[in-house]
């Protein structure tokens, strides 16, 4: 992931800049996530990732698959990804992108993991907490995973809070 993030780096960089330059980061936002979905598609990444497939009929391709939802800039980057043997890094760029948007915006996407389902009280409680913890809006996703056995595991970019009680048994066998 590291390797694909520094190729995709410089790529989501110029795209975000690109788009605060003319307003239009919600339209690159939604631009980025459809090619991202277009690419995890099975039929399409066998294509993508086929060397037999010359560079123009995969350029075709992709802008046949995004008519109507990449504008005329959006169709340039993805004639630049393709003629850059840098399709494949699509998803990774959509993510970096992303984060650089809420960097920008003042949230931050968080990741929770609990080993029980939050009440509305307790969400909006814990939301609070991360928001001071973190200084800045939280904008939080929930899933639940019983093998955490209690506590919660909480992802917010490249911070990672284990609360969790799996996780503290993993720590104190380690200190063992």
């Amino acid at each position: 992931m590291s390797e694909l993030a520094t190729l995709a780096r410089p790529y989501a960089a110029a795209v975000f800049k690109r788009a605060q330059e003319t307003g239009t980061t919600e339209k690159w936002s939604g631009s980025l996530a459809f090619i991202s979905a277009v690419l995890n598609d099975e039929e399409i990444s066998v294509v993508v990732d086929n060397p037999k497939v010359n560079k123009e009929r995969l350029s075709a391709l992709m802008l046949d698959i995004s008519q109507g939802q990449v504008d005329e800039e959006g169709a340039n980057f993805l004639k630049l990804l393709v003629q850059n043997n840098r399709l494949t890094l699509a998803p990774t760029i959509a993510e970096l992108f992303e984060a650089l948007k809420a960097e920008s915006e003042g949230y931050v996407d968080v990741e929770v993991t609990t080993a029980y389902a939050f009440s509305t009280e307790e969400q909006q409680s814990f939301t609070s907490t991360l928001e001071k913890s973190l200084s800045k809006k939280v904008h939080m996703n929930v899933t639940v995973d019983k093998s955490l056995i209690g506590g919660v595991l909480v992802r917010a970019g490249d911070r990672v809070i284990d609360g969790s009680i799996k996780g503290q048994l993993q720590q104190l066998a380690k200190r063992l």
